[in-house]
């Protein structure tokens, strides 16, 4: 099956047509579009008569029903073929009612199937690629949901803060120190063991890599002082060195041969651009996960994820599990040469944010308005009064991503309807993950913030982490930098009111206002059991199991 052929069939009808419109739509060159349509013309698809002369129609005429040959195959495939190996077609660019038939088809080839060899294997459809399986490059929450089940940490850190053994089973705390002792006999998934000295290695390589540099600038040295023991220094005061442990990219992982191992329950058995199977790693140091093999696989973004079984077949069968997922924020570049510069403008944004918040809900579906607080369960109490409009020389330019970012589209058309010219400058996500630093050129950033686990520690690291655009902002700010410098001495149960007055007096200076409190709502078939929420408000599919079916 050919995708540029079932495009021209969808595209253009039988009858007269211009040579460089057919090359316009299939994206080829003249020459290319000629050698194309000679092979299909001999393959009897249609018939085509050039026309004579520069600018003269042609004639193009059908002889066939692409599509409805093509869904018929397709459906083949699907029944007979591994379901990878059909998802790449469903991306091509089939009319809705065809589309609709193969997805019905397509939807059987998913959930938890048990094979002859009583193998649990569950498929799971993602729409989006994985970008990476590197703990320290995992800036998107896909790649860290799948960092957390290959990889461990020193220590895990849950929503409420309390910290439990992972691959150290103790330690000690002092005031400049931290001591690790970790477990004994530790496989990566290469079969070689966990030495201290591998994780002096990855520590390293974090602290010094420049997004996390800034955040772990207390610790001064990190130490191997026996075969399993390691210790962290920091001679300033570092309250947080436990929970900072805790978090995905401080994860330990050993390089060979141009592949990275980790010691998690599941290791990565295949990795290709629509597919990433992982399989239960079976001397995994805890306690093995029930399900043997993981496969996702890449899917039509319109595709409505569903995490089933294969004995559940209708959608009645589902419940949904609910998990919030973090919040969105409007940042304004108070430090770049531009109106936005100017109090009274920012000011005014504000105003215009406060004013249309409630309808984010039309443009982004799971976006809740959010007047509070960036933090769940807390209320800054900040009342924005109506600001005149100043006089505003040039657009602001709005920054965001192209094809996701629905809530800069409700910004844009809440702006301009009260009179504030807008410039939209649309990047991809690649490109968004590598756009930080204080030379970002925009005015306007709408941020989408996702909560690790602990909800204290994760909005701290929102104001440290470098590859977000507030980060610029505050590294100008010496009154938020001031206060910044406070968490290192201060003990982590108190960081609430920290938060709570940054981030107020960020709302006091236009610089960050909050936005929306984002849910993911995820469907599970119901005879899936023991169904966690993890890192990202993921499930942790390493608890995950399915209940048989026993004939009495």
């Amino acid at each position: 099956m050919e995708k540029h052929l079932l495009t021209l069939w969808k595209t253009i009808p039988s009858g007269n047509v211009k040579h460089k419109e057919i090359a316009s739509i299939l994206g080829f060159s003249t020459k290319q579009t000629t050698r194309y349509i000679k092979k299909w013309t001999a393959q009897g698809w249609f018939s085509y008569t050039a026309g004579r002369g520069r600018g003269n129609f042609s004639k193009l005429l059908w002889l066939k029903n692409v599509e409805e040959i093509y869904e018929e195959q397709l459906m083949k495939i699907i029944e007979q073929e591994a379901v990878e190996e059909s998802s790449k077609y469903l991306l091509y660019d089939w009319t809705s009612e065809s589309k609709l038939r193969l997805l019905n088809q397509f939807r059987s080839k998913f959930g938890y199937f048990q094979s002859a060899e009583e193998v649990d294997k569950l498929i799971i459809p993602r729409k989006y690629p994985l970008l990476t399986l590197h703990p320290i490059e995992a800036l998107d929450i896909q790649s860290a949901h799948m960092v957390a089940n290959v990889f461990n940490r020193l220590v895990a850190v849950d929503e409420n803060g309390v910290i439990t053994p992972e691959l150290a089973h103790a330690w000690d705390v002092q005031d400049t120190r931290l001591r690790f002792y970790l477990h004994k006999d530790v496989k990566f998934h290469d079969g070689s063991l966990l030495t201290a000295e591998d994780v002096v290695t990855c520590m390293n390589r974090l602290r010094n890599h420049p997004y996390f540099k800034t955040l772990w600038e207390p610790v001064m040295l990190v130490k191997a002082v026996a075969p399993l023991v390691v210790d962290f220094h920091f001679p300033g005061g570092c309250s947080y060195c436990l929970q900072m442990l805790g978090m995905m990219n401080t994860s330990i992982y050993k390089e060979s041969k141009g592949k990275v191992f980790g010691t998690g329950g599941f290791y990565e058995a295949e990795n290709v651009e629509n597919k990433t199977s992982l399989k239960a790693f079976s001397d995994y140091f805890q306690k093995r996960p029930l399900l043997d093999v993981i496969d996702f696989v890449q899917v039509p973004k319109d595709f409505d994820i569903v995490y089933r079984s294969a004995s559940q077949e209708k959608e009645e069968t589902t419940f949904q599990v609910e998990s919030d997922t973090g919040f969105g924020v409007v940042i304004m570049n108070a430090f770049r040469p531009s109106p936005i510069q100017r109090q009274e403008v920012r000011d005014y944004v504000h105003y215009v944010i406060t004013k249309h918040r409630k309808d984010i809900g039309h443009y982004h579906k799971r976006a809740l308005p959010n007047s509070k607080s960036c933090l769940i369960g807390h209320s800054q109490e900040y009342t924005v009064q109506e600001v005149k409009r100043p006089h505003i020389e040039e657009p602001l330019v709005l920054k965001a991503v192209e094809d996701v970012d629905k809530a800069a589209i409700w910004l844009k058309d809440a702006l301009e309807e009260e009179g504030v010219p807008v410039k939209m400058q649309w990047m991809s996500y690649a490109d968004k993950l590598l756009d930080h630093g204080e030379d970002q050129q925009a005015d306007l950033f709408i941020h989408g913030e996702v909560l690790e686990i602990n909800q204290d520690f994760s909005f701290y690291y929102f104001f440290k982490n470098s590859n977000s655009p507030l980060a610029a902002n505050l590294a100008k700010n010496k009154q938020i930098l001031a206060w910044l410098n406070q968490y290192s001495q201060t003990p982590f149960e108190d960081w609430n009111s920290l938060n709570l007055q940054i981030e107020k007096m960020l709302l006091e200076s236009s610089i960050m206002v909050p936005l929306y409190y984002e849910k993911r709502q995820i469907p599970f078939s119901a005879d899936l059991m023991n169904i966690k929420i993890s890192h990202f408000g993921y499930v942790d599919f390493s608890t995950l199991w399915v209940k048989p079916v026993i004939k009495e």
